[in-house]
């Protein structure tokens, strides 16, 4: 807390903004100097997802993938979390450690490991040398703008534009891979991330995320045990609500916060006898959710680290503008946009990559027009259907299940067929 707010004095009064530039820079001298003291370990691989915040994504994809591959018999595994403690089940798994987000432990870790492989922003002062190689697996095919194509009358709460671009500019310079899904994702990644400008277009591998795998390889055993891990009914549909976060909502205690506009205890009146809501918040969310009085039928999953389980045993998607509808699709499941704040969004907040209309579902705006979608969701579905299979063609055509493979093929074998 005390570190957020002397950040938000030095943003505001020039002085302070010196004081801090000059203990940034001696703070990276001295660990570039640690850097250059630790050899790299040629068979270290260190995964990051969200700043240490899950263990999920495409890093966790390609980890478990390596499990079953010869190639990696011998290699050591570092797996980085805010909350280590919490995952030290991972450790099972063979020659593999789990260590501390932001300690000295953990630059040391990703000065010794050759492989870093992650779907975020690494820490700037995190250095990379020569010799290493960092994989960024991302997170999302983009519906809303990104770093250097945000427009100028963003409101979010923690930076500028310029700001965007020169921690964009410094992030992509450590690229060596970075996954796309698509096509269309390569396009949008090239200019947001400004490949062009900074020599890095050959960083794109397109193979799609290899996060999807589980997607199309999942089996009705696997819905049953994630069903149960939950304790989910299996008398009612499940509808996943998945709202991303709003970058002008920020408490400078806590980080982001997000207000739902949702009526619970309306949708509880006219959903309750048939469908249960899994409430999954977006990772940057810092506040919680009281959902008690509505026990049995909200159930606050925010915790669950892989949002793919609870794809999988969703009957339909409910979301605005965050990126979970892009791999949903894949199930050609449902899929309804609830954009309470659409003209805001598009205009002062982010603005989008896409027109909207075309999305493979209908927008809806208030809890009467959702609860409108949801009365006969079969019909819903086929009226859909033609929607979900065009967007596929688009967005998702390389999700086949054997991304992962085709990724460690290229990073690790030279394969680019």
């Amino acid at each position: 807390m005390l570190k957020k707010r002397l950040i938000k004095i030095a943003k505001k009064y020039p002085v302070s903004r010196s004081i801090r530039h000059t203990y940034i820079a001696q703070r990276n001298n001295v660990l570039r100097q640690f850097y250059k003291n630790v050899s790299i370990d040629a068979k270290t691989i260190i995964f990051e997802v969200f700043n240490g915040h899950s263990y999920s994504d495409s890093p966790r994809a390609l980890f478990e993938q390596m499990q079953s591959d010869d190639r990696f018999s011998d290699y050591k595994f570092i797996w980085v979390f805010r909350e280590p403690a919490k995952y030290e089940f991972i450790e099972s798994y063979p020659r593999t450690i789990v260590i501390k987000y932001r300690t000295s432990q953990y630059y040391k870790a990703y000065a010794r490991s050759k492989y870093w492989i992650t779907n975020a922003m690494i820490p700037l002062q995190v250095f990379k040398r020569d010799g290493q190689i960092l994989v960024q697996c991302w997170h999302g095919t983009p519906l809303k703008r990104l770093r250097a194509d945000i427009v100028e009358t963003t409101k979010n709460a923690m930076n500028t534009v310029g700001d965007f671009i020169k921690k964009n500019d410094l992030d992509v310079g450590r690229y060596d891979y970075m996954i796309s899904p698509s096509k269309f994702a390569s396009d949008k990644f090239t200019s947001a991330f400004r490949l062009r400008e900074l020599n890095k277009q050959s960083v794109l591998i397109e193979t799609g995320y290899p996060r999807n795998d589980f997607l199309i390889n999942h089996t009705a055993e696997d819905e049953s045990r994630i069903k149960q891990s939950l304790n989910l009914p299996l008398n009612k549909k499940i509808l996943l609500y998945a709202p991303t976060w709003r970058d002008d909502q920020h408490d400078s205690a806590k980080g982001y916060v997000y207000q739902s506009p949702v009526d619970f205890d309306y949708l509880q009146r006219e959903l309750g006898d048939e469908y249960v809501i899994l409430y999954r918040s977006h990772y940057l969310v810092a506040n919680s959710f009281d959902f008690q009085s509505y026990d049995g039928f909200v159930y606050d999953v925010s915790q669950v680290d892989d949002i793919s389980q609870l794809y999988v045993v969703s009957d339909a998607l409910i979301t605005d503008y965050s990126s979970v509808f892009f791999d949903y699709a894949n199930l050609e499941r449902p899929i309804i946009f609830y954009m309470y704040d659409r003209e805001y969004y598009k205009n002062q907040l982010r603005g989008f990559y896409i027109d909207v209309d075309t999305l493979p579902g209908d927008i809806v705006e208030t809890d009467q027009a959702l609860v409108e979608c949801l009365s006969d969701l079969d019909k819903y579905a086929q009226t859909h259907k033609l929607g979900y299979n065009k967007f596929n063609q688009t967005y998702t055509y390389l999700d086949n299940g054997q991304s992962g493979r085709k990724v460690i093929d290229i990073v690790f074998g030279g394969d680019k067929t």
